[in-house]
This record gives structure tokens, sequence and C-alpha cells, in this order.
């Protein structure tokens, strides 16, 4: 039994190191019930968009900084201002623990994001939504979506 116990629980930790990918339309319909369509004058082609140019789409995604600062989650969100990783100095505007940043619920990440973007600068406080996002056209995130 304990040999047994040991192997789920590898296979456990295995499956969280690999990546955790949301398909566009799932997240489309997620952000759509989460009201953040129109949430601060931004659409869920933005939203989408914003996902995919920091994750890919990725809920589990952690990248290190130059700074020894992480980035989170599907929408890449940072340790150094949003959440506590308890690994270097952090304002935890969002007061939450950046592992929550990586639930497949979405919850924690989704507030989170709401904070940010309701900050000054809105969705530019993301580098990558400015260069690759921002003032294009954004619709076609959305084909093939139905969230009815």
């Amino acid at each position: 039994m304990p040999g047994l116990l040991l192997v789920s629980l590898a296979s456990c930790l295995l499956a969280i190191k690999q990546a955790s990918p949301i398909s566009r339309c799932d997240l489309a319909k997620v952000l759509h019930e989460e009201d953040l369509d129109g949430f601060e004058g931004y659409s869920l082609s933005d939203w989408l968009c914003l996902a995919f140019t920091e994750s890919a789409f990725n809920i589990t995604k952690v990248d290190e900084n130059t700074d020894g600062s992480f980035d989170y989650g599907i929408f890449q969100i940072n340790s150094h201002y949003w959440c506590n990783d308890y690994q270097s100095h952090t304002e935890n505007i969002c007061h939450v623990d950046c592992q929550e940043l990586l639930s497949p619920n979405l919850l924690s990440i989704i507030n989170c994001a709401k904070k940010i973007v309701s900050r000054a600068g809105g969705m530019k406080n993301w580098v990558k939504w400015r260069l690759h996002c921002e003032g294009r056209p954004l619709s076609y995130w959305m084909t093939g979506c139905h969230l009815g």
C-alpha cells in the first residue's frame, strides 16, 4: 500500500509540473461567466489575447524574471507586486499566495487580474498586451466560441 501511495503522489506531482493549457473557448466561457466582457472597457477578445501572449493559455505557467521575481498563471501575474511567493519581497496587492494563481478554477487569478486592470494603465500594465494586442483588431479571438 505505501508503494501505491508513493506512485500516486509522484503521478500527481508530475502532472502539476506539466503544462496545463485551457482551450481558448473554454477560457472565454469562464471569463464571460466572471463578467469580464466590458470590464474596465476591455472585451473578452482583449482578455484572450492577453492570456495567449502571456502564457499560451497555460494555467500553470511560472517564469522567473531577471530581478528574481516570478510571473504566475495564465495572465503571468508578478510576485513582486501582486502575490506572495514567500521567496522575495512582495507588496502582495492582491492579498493572495502566488500558488493560488495556478489553480484550474481560475477565480484567484481572475480576481487579481481585475485589480490590476482597475489600476492606472489598465491592461497596459502587461507589456505583451501593449506589444501584441493594443489597438489591433481582436474579434477573431472569439471565432467559434459559443457562450450561450
